[in-house]
């Protein structure tokens, strides 16, 4: 069990690392946006044209690069909206088989659906080369790309999370949701009391 909370490990590892540049792209895509904004406007008071869809189309893919590939980190996070009123009022260990079954009823069997449905649709955007023409021939392909990327790494977190939550239930101290590890239950102690010899008075 212990290499397999190594392996959870590592791959909460690439997805939080992931998760950080995603946070980042967020700033980036929303400074594009504003410099998209004042550059059209800018640009009529001026008489000229200084926005364009290229700027848009970024926009478009950052927003999906952000999507794709912080679902896996958010998931770590157990970030997603959960609409279910029993989940909260049940114990930690019923959670962590609920999690379990729904993981390997929902999350594998969805992921698995997306990635069949979704290569032959990559394999021919780069069969084409696919471009958006709006933005001066802006690739597309490498980003269709992150479709199979992004369900890929929601499918390593599942089972890092099928992991933890098998090493929670077998007693291990391990963390899961953004919520800090539950130690061990200490053996009981037995409580010892020292016999002090008898003085010279017999007290």
């Amino acid at each position: 069990m212990k290499a397999l909370l190594g392996v959870s490990r590592g791959i909460d590892a690439l997805t939080t690392a992931v998760g950080r540049v995603m946070f980042w792209l967020v700033l980036v895509m929303v400074l594009i946006g504003a410099f998209n904004v004042v550059t059209r406007y800018v640009g009529r008071s001026l008489g000229v044209s200084l926005g364009g869809t290229l700027y848009i189309a970024l926009q478009t893919q950052l927003f999906n690069l952000i999507f794709l590939l912080g679902a896996a980190y958010v998931f770590n996070q157990d970030g997603h909206v959960r609409v279910d009123i029993l989940y909260a009022s049940a114990s930690k260990r019923v959670r962590a088989w609920i999690d379990i079954f729904g993981t390997l009823i929902f999350l594998f069997p969805f992921c698995a659906l997306g990635l069949y449905l979704s290569w032959g649709y990559v394999g021919r955007s780069w069969q084409q080369g696919e471009v958006n023409p709006n933005a001066g021939g802006f690739p597309v392909y490498p980003i269709k790309t992150v479709i199979l990327i992004g369900f890929g790494m929601l499918i390593l977190q599942g089972i890092s999370e099928i992991i933890k939550r098998t090493g929670f239930l077998c007693g291990y101290p391990v963390a899961y949701g953004g919520a800090p590890a539950e130690p061990l239950p200490l053996p009981q102690t037995v409580q010892v009391h020292s016999v002090r010899a008898p003085d010279e008075d017999g007290r």
